[in-house]
């Protein structure tokens, strides 16, 4: 079982990060703020258009197997670093086969698209059962939309083409957020979801999601890439240059354990409060550089937590999951299970 390692976040403007012997330096106006093993890391992303990154630890960062990403400030990608291409070509041949065939593409799109939608009606579900007292209209909300998600279920696992699959997943997606104002408890207006706003969110609650997507994303293409497979191949997300659709794919099993779960516990146990963002002139909402500090914090130690895995039936770390369910996704291309067994919730 591979071990659960770290990602280094370096939210520092203008810091140059450098290799010293072993590990990675993190320097500032030329003092040294923080210095950490190589192989104590899976991952490094830095957020800042002035980040700094030497050769000699690039060049590390390959050696050892550790992901480098550059992002902006307020998160939005800009390239990636993995060193050579990993795995075995025969793999990602398979691969290649199963994304240009829709008949091959759809039961494994149908397995992540079904199992997304059985972790958010999870959500929903607890919230009913923990929260719905308190508030008949809150209850009979939630409770109509998890009946209309498990019809969903019921139509991803039938449908017989992509498009159809697609439209499954906007109609579940859509209802979600439609109720999503029910799954948080506080009494705060500021965190209101106006519906779902991506590029850019326009209010705290899309903020903050958008953010830990973000997060999400990376960790979904690093898993790809640990086990061999591209990033760039998927078989539900279309694909596009500079797109990692797989690690888009990936990660819509996790979207609700993972991103949503820990966004409303945020909010509700007011962890994050509506002075940690900034509204930008032209209606934009991002987190403050130190508020992305502590949801960072907080998503360290969301994946530090253990769960029973329910397919390999293993203690595990959230931050594993996506590793595993990559090489899950491997074996069944490689012919080891029939049919790739997607992530569902307890």
């Amino acid at each position: 079982m591979k071990n659960h390692l770290n990602t280094l976040y370096v939210t520092l403007e203008g810091a140059y990060l450098r290799k010293d012997g072993a590990a990675v330096e993190i320097r500032h106006e030329g003092e040294s703020k923080l210095r950490v093993p190589l192989h104590n890391l899976e991952g490094i992303v830095t957020y800042g258009w002035d980040t700094t990154v030497s050769a000699s630890l690039m060049a590390g960062c390959h050696e050892h197997g550790v992901s480098l990403t550059f992002l902006t400030p307020h998160g939005k990608f800009i390239s990636s670093s993995y060193g050579g291409v990993s795995g075995n070509i025969l793999l990602r041949r398979e691969q290649y086969r199963r994304c240009d065939s829709e008949a091959a593409a759809l039961p494994i799109a149908q397995n992540m698209i079904a199992a997304k939608i059985h972790n958010t009606r999870m959500i929903i579900q607890r919230a009913a059962r923990d929260h719905g007292m308190k508030s008949p209209e809150r209850a009979h909300a939630l409770t109509r939309t998890a009946d209309f998600l498990a019809t969903r279920i019921a139509a991803a696992t039938r449908t017989t083409n992509l498009d159809s699959l697609r439209g499954i997943e906007g109609e579940a997606a859509a209802a979600y957020f439609a109720i999503f104002n029910h799954l948080i408890t506080i009494d705060d207006p500021a965190f209101t979801l106006n519906g779902r706003s991506k590029r850019p969110p326009l209010d705290r609650a899309n903020a903050l999601l958008s953010f830990l997507y973000v997060l999400l994303a990376h960790d979904c293409r690093s898993a790809c890439e640990t086990v061999g497979l591209d990033p760039q191949s998927g078989f539900l997300h279309q694909p596009r240059p500079g797109r990692h659709s797989l690690a888009l794919d990936l990660m819509e099993e996790f979207r609700p354990i993972f991103a949503d779960r820990l966004a409303l516990s945020l909010i509700n146990r007011q962890q994050i409060r509506a002075d940690d963002f900034e509204i930008q002139a032209s209606g934009a909402v991002f987190l403050k550089p130190d508020s992305r500090k502590k949801v960072l914090t907080a998503w360290q130690e969301r994946k530090q937590e253990t769960i029973l895995h329910p397919f390999i039936d293993e203690s595990i770390t959230y931050g594993l999951i996506p590793q595993i369910q990559a090489r899950l996704l491997a074996r069944h291309l490689r012919g080891d299970h029939d049919a790739y067994p997607a992530f569902l919730a307890r």
